[in-house]
């Protein structure tokens, strides 16, 4: 009988619940949330500038799916590895015309990487439209997808 009661019970006050998890309610303070992917992408074309592999690490979640600007599908891994490359020296590299997009935990970040270096001896300068799929989770926002592409005229980095 005391079963009976407590299942009515919780029965009764799962409209509640519902009501109080309503999935289509806006995140706290999206304007917030929105200046930390700003802050991101911003740290994201730093720590390419300086070949700094412990950015990735941090930010980029371990099951992290990407294809870089050639096509090549890369893991947070293999984007380490293109990343800390000795291969690649960046003189300039910035993010711009950044805009985010937040559904519940979950937002969307195009930019745009323009960049200048040296690959393996070879100057190039160049363009990337990137976009980065982020997960919040309790230990902040993560990257879990990224698609670069690059912009004519072409001849940039590996990324």
């Amino acid at each position: 009988m005391l079963k009976t009661v407590a299942l009515l019970a919780l029965g009764l006050m799962a409209p509640w619940f519902a009501r109080a998890q309503d999935p289509d309610e806006p995140p706290p303070n999206p304007e917030l949330q929105r200046q930390e992917i700003v802050n991101i992408e911003n740290e994201t074309a730093r720590a390419i500038q300086l070949n700094n592999g412990t950015f990735f690490r941090r930010v980029y979640s371990d099951d992290f799916a990407g294809t870089l600007s050639h096509g090549q599908a890369v893991d947070r891994n293999g984007l380490i590895r293109v990343v800390e490359s000795a291969d690649l020296k960046f003189e300039a590299f910035l993010a711009t015309d950044i805009k985010v997009r937040i559904y519940r935990d979950t937002a969307v970040a195009t930019c745009l990487w323009t960049f200048r270096g040296d690959y393996r001896g070879q100057h190039f300068n160049g363009q990337m439209r990137v976009t980065h799929v982020f997960l919040n989770t309790p230990r902040g926002w993560h990257v879990i997808a990224e698609q670069n592409t690059a912009l004519p005229p072409g001849g940039g980095p590996p990324l």
